[in-house]
């Protein structure tokens, strides 16, 4: 662990203690910091959305797939 002094808003530390259910600051500013990692990394993956960087073909990889007449 890092021990540091910290300036933070105060009205946002006491929104965070509420939201998460916070005990003390140091939990409060974890917490806070862990969920910015997870919305990041989400983020992330929303990019490779529409990118092109799987080329399938969903539809033949289905069980129920049936072959198009023609």
């Amino acid at each position: 662990m890092k021990r540091t002094n910290l300036v933070l808003d105060e009205q946002l530390l006491k929104t965070v203690i509420q939201m998460f259910g916070a005990k003390t600051y140091s939990e409060a500013v974890n917490r806070s910091l862990k969920e910015s990692i997870r919305l990041m990394q989400m983020r992330g993956i929303l990019d490779f959305i529409g990118s092109g960087a799987w080329e399938g073909d969903l539809s033949k990889m289905r069980k129920d797939h049936k072959p198009a007449k023609h």
